[in-house]
């Protein structure tokens, strides 16, 4: 299923926006470190996607920090004790979470909704825990003085360049957290209309149902979970080079949290709400720091408050029950 012309016309006044407004109105108000803050927003709108293709087959994922961590730490690795290119260890850190996520789910998911959630909420414990633990990993120091991403050049013409000559490397990070976040749902949105996302949607409405025409259950609960990992592992990958180090505190147990609630914010029926709640929780949590100690209380009463009065999250006040994709 294609875009409508009305959809290529939203999709092109985003595009727009991040790539070329967001640079020009840093640049006239010199407020250079929104660079880092919207960066951050994307990459947690990268793992928030994962989130939300395990809720598109029924599954509750409070782990995704944990596939984060990882992520971060198997490119970390990879950069500074194995010397690789960091453009190869990015891809190679969603696939070591996927691998992960394979392991994990093979057993896990063949349980009930309600005991995969609880047991995907200790997960990012676990890999803290598994890191303090190893040696590799360099326990609670973590790995640090990560170097820049180096340029990538293809017959002599550079494709990419290398980060340490730039001038101003966080504009560098942004833009490669925003064509990341593009084509993550952009392929989230290829695969929500493809023949699997049918069966997806399928597995959601009746999984009995769904069994009982052939359909593949098992297999694809595994599938869906480990592209939601590599998702989470590319997010963290990021990350770690971002900063330049990575510790076993570097995403815990309430980021896994507030991945969920990016999915719940923005609205679980629309590919794009995990973006658009991972905007709205970050900024949001920032404005309200002014409260001090009646922030959490606010916060907490404005999403009883939307999941009362919006269930479908912040996108249904935009799309009608037909335009949900």
């Amino acid at each position: 299923m294609g875009f409508s012309t009305k959809q290529l016309l939203g999709v092109g006044l985003f595009l727009l926006a991040i790539f070329v407004g967001v640079p020009l109105f840093i640049a006239a108000t010199g407020r250079w470190d929104f660079y880092f803050t919207l960066t951050s927003v994307a990459l947690l709108a990268i793992a928030s996607a994962g989130v939300w293709l395990t809720f598109y087959i029924g599954r509750i994922n409070i782990g995704q920090g944990a596939f984060a961590l990882i992520g971060a730490y198997v490119s970390a690795i990879l950069v500074v004790k194995a010397g690789w290119s960091f453009w190869i260890s990015l891809p190679m850190a969603g696939l070591f979470a996927a691998l992960v996520a394979v392991l994990i789910g093979l057993p896990i998911l063949r349980l009930r909704g309600v005991y995969f959630a609880m047991i995907t909420l200790v997960l990012t414990q676990v890999v803290t825990l598994t890191a303090l633990a190893l040696p590799i990993t360099n326990g609670a120091k973590g790995i640090t003085n990560i170097p820049l991403p180096a340029g990538v050049s293809l017959f002599g013409i550079p494709l990419i360049p290398d980060f340490s000559t730039l001038e101003n490397t966080r504009m560098a990070f942004y833009f490669t957290a925003c064509i990341l976040m593009v084509l993550t749902y952009v392929t989230l949105y290829r695969l929500v209309n493809s023949r699997l996302g049918h069966l997806c949607r399928s597995m959601q409405q009746n999984e009995e149902l769904a069994s009982s025409i052939g359909v593949n259950i098992s297999y694809i609960r595994i599938l869906i979970f480990a592209i939601s990992s590599f998702f989470g592992g590319i997010g963290g990958a990021m990350f770690g080079s971002i900063s330049q180090s990575v510790y076993p505190s570097t995403f815990q147990v309430m980021d896994s949290v507030n991945f969920m609630l990016n999915c719940f914010l923005g609205g679980l029926g629309y590919v794009f709400g995990p973006m658009l709640g991972t905007l709205v929780l970050y900024f949001g949590w920032d404005l309200l720091f002014e409260l001090g100690k009646y922030q959490m209380l606010v916060y907490s009463l404005i999403l009883i408050g939307v999941i009362r009065f919006l269930p479908n999250g912040l996108l249904s006040l935009r799309f009608g029950k037909g335009d949900k994709k």
